[in-house]
């Protein structure tokens, strides 16, 4: 019952973080479900690493941290959403990171703006980010049609000593 909280509570975040890019690219002639699907990363910023190792990565215009992390060893992009409780990626990146169909169990109930969907409970061996490496990350899979971009959830970021928001960017410490 905490896990099914859990997930839900993490799929409603990563619905509030789309919901801004959603009716920026909804175009005329587009029906809102379709445009929904087709959210697109915004630009990755500059990782900056200082001398201690801590990464600083500042917001981009639209105010998001996006960034090209290390996942399983594999270069992915996302986005570092606070308010997500999981780490979440969808189908194809699932596979792409060496989860077959035996590891993906989409059995969890979660909902989203396109409805209810299920989910697969994952767990990955590490998620990189400039110097920072955190090892057995909980995450969650869900259909390519639910998810179009990975998010770095709080199971990602309570892993490190601390991360804060200031000066219009994102400080990690591990």
């Amino acid at each position: 019952m905490l896990m099914r909280v859990l997930v839900f509570a993490g799929v409603i975040a990563v619905i509030a973080t789309q919901v801004p890019s959603f009716f920026e690219k909804d175009a005329p002639g587009l029906g809102t479900e379709t445009a929904a699907l087709n959210v697109a990363l915004p630009q990755q910023q500059p990782v900056e690493i200082d001398q201690h190792g801590n990464v600083r990565l500042p917001a981009d215009r639209q105010g998001h941290y996006t960034a090209d992390f290390r996942i399983n060893g594999r270069p992915i992009s996302g986005v570092i959403d606070t308010g997500a409780t999981l780490v979440a990626i969808n189908e194809t990146t699932a596979r792409s990171l060496g989860f077959g169909a035996a590891d993906l169990d989409f059995r969890n109930p979660v909902n989203t703006a396109n409805g209810t969907t299920k989910a697969a409970l994952v767990r990955l061996d590490r998620i990189e980010i400039g110097s920072i490496r955190v090892r057995d990350v909980d995450a969650m899979v869900m259909r390519d049609a639910s998810l179009s971009s990975t998010l770095i959830g709080v199971s990602f970021l309570k892993r490190l000593a601390s991360y804060s928001v200031a000066d219009g960017s994102l400080h990690l410490r591990q």
